[in-house]
């Protein structure tokens, strides 16, 4: 798929190296079609690996995806310069007038946190009441999952009594929905948190349907009775060393974390992890796209 990114958005360049098409902006306009809006809210730290994260996996259908980034003016990044913050990221001031085909909200290393401690708490739920009116479909990671529910129904997480931390199997609980088209009966994931959320209380709200599950972490993708949320409670975007970095960096720093599970070859952390998540990870995402953005969204917003 063609994605629509500025051109001096680092990103760019390691997409290209991994032979993504990245369209320019001038070949853009010169064609006849009317691309999918995309707003992605970042929580992450580190925004910039995120961004090449999410825009690899949604760059495998063939439609033409214009994406626009969206920070909370709430939080001062400390990851990020303020220099790349201005020059790709819009707030939310900027964007609340306009319509879009599609949104994905990440997650944040806040889990630990009550939902109302976070610093910009109530900018994030401005946001997600907007886009129930202003968004066809919202996808939701992880935190960023988690505080949905906890907005829009009401589930509450639970501290787990280790980080949920590694590579873990799903389950496929509703092979019939199309966001699960093409699944495997059983595929893998990356898992990175300190919270969960109870299958009992997915499966008691009348308003939400359980589509995959795990054993070891719990529910992972749910989504609304209308369709117009998605929640991904996990990672299926993340890099092949995106759980060994930050092993890594909490090793260095002397904080109490186990290796990720079922992730490490031999356990050994000096082992090259290999990519066994990806393909879904791109599914997921070009179910999405096509079954619940294209398929559904107006061609005038």
């Amino acid at each position: 798929m063609p994605i629509r990114i500025p051109d001096t958005l680092p990103a760019r360049k390691i997409l290209e190296s991994e032979n993504v098409f990245v369209m320019s902006e001038s070949r853009a306009l010169s064609q006849d079609i009317r691309p999918l809006n995309i707003l992605i809210l970042n929580l992450m730290p580190i925004k910039t690996v995120t961004e090449t994260q999410l825009l690899r996996v949604l760059s495998n259908t063939p439609l033409q995806v214009n994406v626009e980034l969206l920070k909370v003016k709430s939080h001062v990044s400390r990851n990020t310069s303020e220099e790349h913050l201005t020059t790709f990221y819009k707030n939310f001031d900027d964007v609340r007038s306009h319509k879009y085909d599609g949104m994905i909200i990440t997650g944040a290393p806040v889990e630990q946190l009550a939902y109302e401690e976070v610093d910009y708490w109530n900018e994030l739920v401005e946001i997600m009441d907007w886009s129930k009116q202003n968004v066809t479909n919202t996808l939701h990671i992880c935190w960023g999952a988690q505080a949905g529910l906890y907005h829009h129904y009401g589930i509450q997480k639970h501290a787990t009594e280790i980080k949920q931390f590694g590579l873990f199997k799903h389950i496929v609980l509703d092979k019939n929905e199309p966001l699960m088209r093409g699944f495997d009966d059983v595929f893998i994931a990356p898992h990175s948190r300190h919270t969960t959320i109870r299958r009992a209380d997915i499966e008691a709200c009348k308003d939400l349907h359980l589509l995959a599950v795990s054993d070891e972490v719990g529910p992972h993708i749910i989504i609304s009775a209308d369709q117009k949320q998605i929640f991904v409670i996990g990672h299926a975007e993340y890099d092949r060393d995106t759980l060994s970095n930050e092993y890594k960096r909490d090793v260095s720093l002397g904080l109490p974390i186990n290796k990720p599970a079922h992730y490490f070859p031999n356990d050994d952390a000096d082992m090259l992890p290999q990519v066994i998540w990806r393909a879904h990870a791109h599914l997921l995402y070009s179910n999405w796209l096509n079954y619940y953005v294209y398929q559904t969204t107006p061609y005038i917003l």
